[in-house]
């Protein structure tokens, strides 16, 4: 999975440091998850399995689960753990839920050439793959130190939240190719505007 990648036509964005946070920039700026087609996409490019695994058995049951999964983690991403909160402890109960399930298992094996490829023992179900973004939350939010880099992007109107591992840390945008790029250029414009006036 490459930092700053799309998949094309779907605009599925795959820099936010984790798998994760990766589900939860398919909200921004409108729903990405829209269809199957797409979330088979997001769960090839976010690395959840090989490049060439077949889930032409993911439905739209799939697709509702993951759209779930997504709203609990927002939840837990975004609010600080406070005891009570009802909203909050019921989302850390159904990823704790999702985590239990295996995720689905690898194996090496040869390809054509001879170089050993990894592959998945059979088609991934979708609870398996639940559990791995499951597992992937459940270990950022108990890291501290990864807790502490998460940030929300500065651009305008941008809700994206990544891990910042930048040096420093003092990364400011989802993405300086996105939001960096239109905060450079809304400056540059502004300058322009202000020398003509």
């Amino acid at each position: 999975m490459a930092l700053g990648t799309a998949t094309a036509p779907y605009e599925l964005r795959f820099d936010a440091g984790r798998a994760c946070l990766d589900l939860l920039s398919t909200t921004h700026p409108e729903e990405r998850l829209d269809s199957v087609d797409v979330l088979r996409a997001w769960i090839t490019g976010s690395g959840l399995v090989p490049a060439d695994t077949a889930l032409t058995h993911a439905d739209t049951g799939w697709l509702l689960a993951f759209r779930e999964l997504r709203a609990q983690i927002d939840r837990l991403v975004r609010c600080r753990p406070r005891p009570g909160v009802a909203t909050y402890d019921l989302a850390l109960a159904r990823v704790n839920d999702l985590a239990r399930t295996a995720p689905p298992a690898p194996r090496a094996v040869r390809g054509e050439d001879g170089q050993l490829l990894r592959r998945l023992d059979g088609p991934p179900g979708c609870a398996a793959l639940l559990a791995v973004v499951a597992r992937d939350a459940v270990d950022l939010l108990t890291d501290p130190v990864a807790r502490a880099a998460l940030r929300q992007c500065e651009g305008d109107n941008c809700p994206i939240v990544y891990l910042d591992t930048s040096r420093g840390r003092r990364r400011r945008w989802c993405s300086s190719e996105v939001c960096g790029n239109r905060e450079r250029v809304a400056r540059h414009r502004r300058r322009a505007a202000l020398s003509r006036a």
